[in-house]
């Protein structure tokens, strides 16, 4: 007989299916013009303001932390009253909807939105040059004082934008290389992503071969010369970045091509006699270092690496920076020593409340702005504010930046591929050929070439023991005087 077994029904289950969550709300820009607000003025590139809107993904250097300090922390442009203001009355939403408080909370997938009215610093109306051109890529020669891509104050004035206006609104640049706003020198430019992934592919596998030329304060060392002090960020808001043990290995190889000694010392005319300074200034002037180094000269740099600001924290801390580098060659900021050889300070905190002066309430004055031969027109005409506020949005105003603010002594002269496929360069820059009346060379050659300096594996082919500064400066004229 078989025995039969009660099976109780079964039951649904109790839980509540999962609720559609609608994506998160973005606000739009409230315009696009097109064709861009372009206008020239005094040799400049301006952009008429215009009302955008900024979204933002929350960073990961963001997460847990109050809206209001996010701002006022990560952002330079404005005063943190503003950014009050904004939060307070719906200009700064996150997801799309005004927040309670200024003290809310930034979470991991939130978007921070902020429409505001906005103005773009002027750049240099000098036109992007053409170095090549092909189906795949278009390599050019970006001008100094224009950034590669919106960013900061800076969007319609972008490298990005320029050429999108000069090309049509549907053609989407892709730049493969970052060049430094005020860097100017060859850059690779996709005309669609499987170009732009090929050689960016190249460029992060170290299989391009890079060289820059940059003018320096003084005469620097002949010969071949690795610096290869570790670079370290300090202040994202401000860019900066100094030469730190704790930081990440950085090597640059210099080699000299040019040293131009100054006018008087040339025409066989003795400074000391022809020194018109009062005993108070020459004491003031001993205490400079940078005073001592006469001239300029032309350096070839081959970095091996890519920190951000390699070349430029090198060169200073070579105590040979960027003639006119608004940041690492300030000594109102870094003191009479420019920073020669520090590798250990503890004076960031006082250096970053200096630099982020300059460009509000002070000029930022590089050492060449103290030369004699510069213009009193070019030391007066500088970017600061003005006092004055815009009658639109009562944002406070800029004057324009003088023409030796557009840029630095740095140029991106020559890219080349390793295996040698493919090798494109620009002609020297201005300011690295020799003085009016003055022999020099007007070409590079391959006597002064660092990359034949370095081998198939990108790795120094020196003679001796040349495997950093330290160990190069037992055979050189020492470029500072260790601490201690």
């Amino acid at each position: 007989m078989m025995a039969l077994a009660i099976v109780k029904p079964i039951e649904a289950p109790t839980e509540k299916p999962e609720e559609f969550v609608s994506p998160t709300n973005i606000i739009t820009t409230p315009c696009d013009p097109w064709p861009r607000p372009y206008y020239l003025e005094d040799g400049l590139r301006k952009v008429r303001p215009y009302h955008f809107t900024y979204n933002t993904y929350c960073k990961q250097r963001w997460r847990g932390r109050e809206l209001l300090d996010i701002f006022a922390t990560e952002f330079r442009d404005r005063p943190q009253d503003y950014y009050k203001d904004a939060i307070e009355c719906g200009k700064v939403v996150l997801n799309g909807k005004k927040v309670s408080s200024v003290r809310q909370i930034v979470n991991n997938g939130d978007i921070i939105s902020h429409t505001l009215h906005r103005h773009e610093p002027p750049v240099t109306a000098r036109s992007v040059g053409v170095v090549h051109e092909d189906n795949d890529m278009i390599v050019i020669n970006k001008p100094a004082g224009i950034p590669v891509h919106p960013a900061g104050r800076y969007n319609y004035n972008s490298i990005v934008e320029i050429m999108r206006a000069e090309r049509g609104h549907g053609w989407n640049p892709l730049p493969c290389n970052r060049l430094d706003r005020l860097t100017s020198g060859v850059m690779f430019i996709g005309k669609h992503p499987k170009a732009a992934e090929k050689l960016t592919d190249q460029i992060m596998a170290r299989t391009v071969k890079k060289e820059y030329m940059a003018r320096v304060i003084g005469e620097f060392p002949e010969g071949d010369l690795i610096c290869d002090q570790p670079v370290m960020q300090i202040s994202p808001k401000l860019g900066l970045n100094r030469a730190r043990a704790s930081g990440k290995d950085a090597r640059t190889i210099f080699k000299r091509m040019a040293y131009y000694p100054p006018k008087e010392m040339t025409n066989g005319v003795d400074p000391e006699a022809n020194d018109a300074r009062s005993e108070q200034e020459k004491m003031r002037d001993s205490k400079m270092a940078w005073k001592s180094k006469r001239g300029h000269s032309i350096v070839r740099c081959l970095p091996l690496t890519g920190r951000t600001h390699q070349i430029r924290v090198h060169l200073q801390f070579l105590g040979h920076p960027i003639s006119n580098d608004p940041i690492y060659s300030n000594q109102r900021v870094f003191g009479p020593s420019l920073a020669v050889g520090d590798a250990c300070s503890d004076e960031d905190e006082n250096i970053i409340a200096k630099l982020s002066k300059m460009g509000k309430t002070e000029v930022a004055e590089a050492t060449e702005y103290h030369n004699d031969m510069m213009e009193e027109y070019n030391k007066k005409k500088a970017e600061k504010l003005t006092g004055e506020k815009c009658e639109v949005c009562d944002t406070p105003l800029y004057s324009d930046p003088g023409p030796h603010e557009l840029g630095i002594y740095l140029h991106a002269r020559r890219y080349a591929c390793q295996d040698g496929k493919w090798d494109y360069e620009t002609p020297l820059p201005e300011w690295a050929l020799p003085p009016p009346g003055t022999d020099g060379p007007i070409v590079t050659t391959e006597e002064t070439d660092p990359m034949a300096l370095v081998d198939d594996n990108g790795q120094p082919m020196l003679n001796g023991d040349s495997s950093s500064v330290n160990s190069q400066i037992k055979h050189q004229k020492p470029l500072w005087t260790m601490p201690g």
